[in-house]
């Protein structure tokens, strides 16, 4: 499969955009290094080669900064995980901007209270970073936790969302 590839400037930054032959995002995140972002992407799923076209994704990455954080709720993205990631990162979209999780909830939305380290696992193997907005779960003392991207850009989408 051929991927496309964008990368586009936003106020955190260059964001880059992996999408596969039927526009789905693979993955994304605030770097201008393709490889970076291509590695995230699942073995099963990463393309043969990529090629710098417009994605239809960049358009909601456009309107979220714009303000319209609920923009990106439509795009559609692919992921390979167990049964328990993908439940996880389809839990993730449900989560409303400017209304955070934290792990330990995050675990217990997906039926595994106990579970706060694979929920956390979940957030950190999540590619399509933004359209799967694993920004919005932080530690159960309310502090960032982790985030693949970087603590400044969390705090920024957070902001962001807070705000909208």
């Amino acid at each position: 499969m051929t991927a496309s590839i964008q990368t586009i400037d936003t106020p955190d930054g260059a964001f880059t955009l992996v999408a596969d032959d039927r526009g789905r995002v693979l993955a994304s995140g605030w770097t201008a290094d393709a490889e970076a972002a291509i590695a995230r992407i699942h073995p099963r799923l990463r393309p043969d080669s990529v090629r710098e076209i417009e994605t239809d994704a960049a358009a909601a990455v456009f309107a979220y900064y714009g303000g319209d954080v609920s923009a990106i709720d439509d795009v559609s993205v692919s992921q390979q995980g167990t049964e328990m990631q993908l439940a996880g990162w389809a839990a993730l979209r449900r989560i409303e901007p400017g209304q955070p999780l934290s792990y330990a909830e995050f675990a217990a939305a997906l039926g595994q209270p106990s579970a706060v380290r694979a929920a956390a696992s979940i957030c950190a193997r999540n590619a399509p970073a933004l359209f799967v907005p694993c920004h919005r779960v932080l530690r159960s003392d309310g502090s960032l936790g982790g985030f693949a991207w970087g603590l400044d850009v969390k705090r920024s989408l957070l902001s962001r969302e807070v705000a909208a």
